[in-house]
């Protein structure tokens, strides 16, 4: 979906050269072939690893350094100490008047029970890692707007815009 967006505005003459970054832990083969089949293959990159792994991190940095406006979806880990270090570490990345995107915030507010076999729920998850995030950082604020447009969103209080 993202390379796709990416296409449209290229197409558009909005960007220039749209590229996504997609990490994660494991990228199974079988998935892998498929994205390296797909024709907009050549604007995803994989980084196989922990998103919060110092040599994840500083790949990223090196292939953004020299891009003019970046954007950043967070949904991996849901634990409040990963969201966290995650957003310590890549949301200096997001360009001034963009978004820091945290997905699944909505878990702080489900009903404990419904949350079964997890390491994140009520009180360690991605809202309570932005909250805590939002007090430490003054370059965001949180976007309300784009929120209430949207009436269902798996981001409640994860819509980060930067500011400075």
């Amino acid at each position: 979906f993202s390379a796709s967006m990416m296409v449209l505005l290229e197409y558009c003459g909005v960007i220039e050269n749209g590229e996504v970054i997609g990490i994660d832990i494991d990228i199974r083969p079988h998935n892998r072939e498929a994205i390296l089949a797909h024709p907009m293959s050549k604007k995803i990159k994989m980084l196989e690893g922990s998103s919060i792994e110092p040599v994840i991190i500083e790949k990223v940095k090196e292939l953004v350094k020299n891009k003019k406006r970046i954007m950043l979806f967070l949904d991996s880990n849901h634990t409040h100490d990963h969201v966290l270090a995650e957003l310590r570490a890549y949301a200096p990345l997001v360009s001034i008047g963009s978004y820091c995107v945290v997905s699944d915030t909505g878990v702080e507010d489900l009903p404990s029970e419904i949350i079964l076999d997890r390491p994140w729920g009520k009180g360690n998850n991605p809202k309570t890692a932005v909250w805590q995030f939002m007090k430490e950082n003054d370059s965001f604020e949180y976007d309300k707007l784009i929120e209430d447009k949207l009436l269902i969103t798996a981001a409640p209080d994860g819509w980060l815009k930067r500011i400075k």
